[in-house]
């Protein structure tokens, strides 16, 4: 049986880009994370212990998006990073970091980046 949790749109404002603006004026940017672990004992026991906390995950995001990067791999792999560190249960990560509204030489709505593997 495969065990699944999905954290999806994470809004978060932060300062990342290679223009001088971007570090002045920012941007929203959505954070997505996809995880493979079992959680079949906190499913019979009911105790958050036994799987992630989907708190944890928001607040590892929200730390690495305060930390200015110039390029949105940067972060990802940060958040990509200590979401691994944080949880030995994982089996499977996929973190997705989209930035709205990029400033490029034209209209495009949003830009990403993932990365994912198998732990």
């Amino acid at each position: 049986m495969t065990h699944k949790i999905n954290i999806e749109g994470i809004k978060l404002y932060a300062f990342h880009g290679c223009l001088e603006e971007e570090a002045k004026i920012g941007a929203n940017y959505i954070v997505d994370v996809y995880i493979t672990t079992d959680f079949s004992t906190a499913a019979l026991s009911d105790d958050l212990k036994e799987t992630i906390d989907y708190c944890t995950i928001y607040e590892i995001s929200k730390k690495q998006m305060a930390v200015r990067s110039k390029l949105i791999e940067q972060v990802c792999k940060r958040i990509f990073d200590e979401i691994t560190s944080e949880f030995k249960t994982i089996t499977f990560l996929r973190v997705k970091l989209t930035k709205l509204m990029p400033p490029m030489n034209g209209n495009v709505e949003k830009v990403s980046v993932e990365m994912e593997s198998e732990l």
